[in-house]
């Protein structure tokens, strides 16, 4: 009897613990670069970061003037004339880097658009990765485009396309 009831309680463990978790992949480069949201939003944050980067380009270019203009004429110029030049010099160059950390520095503009543009995209696609997990029973969802761990994956396991159907676009 006491044998039995250990068996039969080992059994049951066995298959409490046995339970098959499932498992999905989606790849986000897909998902993302079939939604024209992002595309726009990715085309804004190239026009903007063009724009800047032409900005910064013009003022450095200023200062290399200034500097070659500096070179030509100091032989002519007075020990305050040096000076006030090099300062004015250096001030040009300061511009063009706060220039540069301003719009691409960690917190800059480009940094803050970026957030402001893709988050609410990202949340989206995010739900609906939630939606077919929680319809599907997934335990995990895993990102095929951000892994290199992923040697093989099924083509039978990948919900790109029914995240996409979740977002409103077919594939």
């Amino acid at each position: 009897m006491k044998k039995i009831f250990l068996t039969l309680l080992a059994v049951i463990g066995f298959a409490l613990t046995s339970h098959a978790q499932k498992f999905a992949m989606v790849d986000m480069e897909y998902v993302l670069g079939n939604l024209p949201s992002y595309e726009m939003a990715n085309e804004q944050l190239n026009q903007l970061s063009l724009r800047w980067q032409k900005e910064i380009e013009n003022v450095s270019r200023e200062a290399e003037t200034m500097y070659k203009n500096y070179q030509s004429e100091m032989v002519f110029m007075t020990t305050e004339l040096k000076k006030s030049r090099e300062a004015e010099i250096v001030a040009k160059e300061k511009e063009a880097m706060d220039l540069k950390n301003k719009y691409f520095g960690p917190e800059g503009e480009l940094y803050t658009k970026r957030q402001t543009l893709m988050k609410p995209i990202q949340e989206e696609v995010y739900n609906a990765v939630k939606k077919v997990a929680e319809e599907r029973g997934y335990q995990a969802i895993f990102d095929r485009a951000s892994s290199a761990d992923i040697i093989f994956a099924s083509p039978r396991i990948d919900v790109s396309n029914e995240v996409l159907t979740k977002l409103g676009f077919s594939k």
